[in-house]
């Protein structure tokens, strides 16, 4: 700008300073070789370090080390669909070092090809924006925190295999040994025959029975790619999923598995816990996001084919209004009849918000009433569900394994498979 005004100045000044007009350029051009010499050396490679595998839902590091470099320099990464994190990035002028921190938000294996760079010349004439090749891929996989830490394990052992639990009585209890019968036992577990056999008092002393089917039944249609923040319903499911079958597998049950949408698609026949898990984990893991409508009435009709046995049957699912839900009703109402059924929805919070928002413009007014109608008619559905006799889990995300694992040991407690 300066030589600009430079040149015009001796333009206006009349024709003896017309032999300099080029002089303001052409030293311009001549620092913006300068400045390109002084400034045009780069980093030529970078190294990464992060994690190969990342929990949905979870956020990580990604480490970039380049070489020593004099100028204040920017990275950009270009980030995939399945990972979220910031725009630009800074890199540390004394360790040459910059820290990204990224969500995962979808399942899969998720490759970031380049970075690019970019940093100011030495006089600040120029700027350059190079990129390099990364070529990291990262895997998101689903989340087995809880899992890992151990908690679910702590609590399914403390809830079934206490002292309390080992002697609670229920019909369908599985005996376990005979003891002496002491004041204060309950005269009903007394084995009279045994008793007189052995002209003492001796008792059946009974535990929760184990190797019941539990069958995870996941709904993958359009409605469980819905996201909850930045998080799909359907990754919620399989996390709740893969940590109810973690608790069967500690309780001794079997787990089976159906994964369905506009028709079935995987099923494996209930097998002991721990390998169940791996194999659902598996499953999981591949399961790709639809935009499909669920077809209730293949799916869970197939699946009642395919369970003589009385179960437990966790279904995870979602729906919109009544009309919308009336064959899933009725496909749940075939599966109550045999076996019993926990029915899984996931509540949305900023639909309840919604609903609980003062409304202060004719747009907030119309938002609110069409929440309350939302929420009404999920109301609706759910108890004419319950009505059925099934147990309804219908609550937040981050509440969700919780809920559901309180549910299972309140039904092994209780015998009521």
């Amino acid at each position: 700008m300066s030589a600009t005004v430079v040149s015009v100045l001796i333009i206006v000044g009349g024709e003896s300073l017309h032999d300099f007009a080029l002089l303001p350029p052409a030293a311009l051009g001549m620092m913006l070789v300068v400045d390109l010499l002084l400034s045009f050396s780069r980093p030529r490679n970078v190294e990464t370090d992060v994690s190969d595998e990342v929990f949905i839902g979870e956020e990580a590091n990604i480490r970039l080390q380049f070489g020593r470099f004099r100028s204040d320099l920017r990275v950009r990464i270009d980030w995939p669909e399945g990972l979220k994190g910031p725009v630009e990035t800074v890199v540390d002028r004394e360790t040459s070092v910059a820290t990204a921190r990224f969500k995962a938000t979808r399942r899969g294996s998720w490759a970031i090809d380049y970075v690019w760079i970019a940093w100011e010349s030495r006089f600040q004439l120029l700027e350059f924006v190079p990129r390099l090749q990364l070529g990291t891929v990262i895997r998101v996989v689903p989340n087995i925190r809880l899992v890992q830490s151990g908690a679910i394990t702590t609590k399914v052992l403390s809830s079934l295999y206490g002292v309390k639990e080992n002697r609670s009585l229920g019909e369908g209890s599985e005996f376990h040994q005979l003891q002496e019968f002491v004041t204060g036992m309950d005269p009903r577990t007394i084995d009279w025959k045994r008793s007189a056999k052995l002209r003492s008092l001796v008792a059946k002393d009974s535990q929760a029975e184990r190797n019941h089917h539990v069958i995870i039944a996941l709904d993958n249609g359009y409605l469980m790619a819905q996201k909850v923040g930045t998080v799909a319903k359907i990754d919620f499911a399989v996390t709740a999923a893969l940590a109810v079958a973690w608790a069967a597998a500690i309780g001794g049950d079997l787990v089976g598995y159906l994964n369905y949408d506009v028709k079935p698609r995987q099923y494996f026949a209930p097998e002991p816990g721990r390998k169940a898990f791996t194999r659902l984990r598996s499953h999981t893991a591949d399961m790709n996001y639809v935009t499909r409508e669920t077809n209730h009435t293949l799916a869970l009709t197939e699946l009642y084919a395919r369970s003589p046995k009385r179960s437990l049957i966790i279904v995870f699912t979602d729906f919109i209004d009544t009309t919308s839900a009336e064959l899933m009703i009725e496909n749940i109402n075939l599966l109550a009849k045999r076996h019993l059924v926990i029915f899984v929805t996931i509540r949305d919070p900023e639909l309840d918000g919604l609903a609980r928002t003062a409304a202060d413009t004719l747009d907030d007014v119309a938002g609110t009433v069409a929440a309350h109608q939302t929420l009404n008619q999920r109301r609706l559905v759910l108890e004419r569900i319950e009505r059925m006799g099934v147990t309804i889990v219908d609550t937040t995300p981050e509440a969700l394994t919780a809920q559901l694992i309180s549910t299972y040991l309140d039904i092994k407690a209780r015998e009521m498979i």
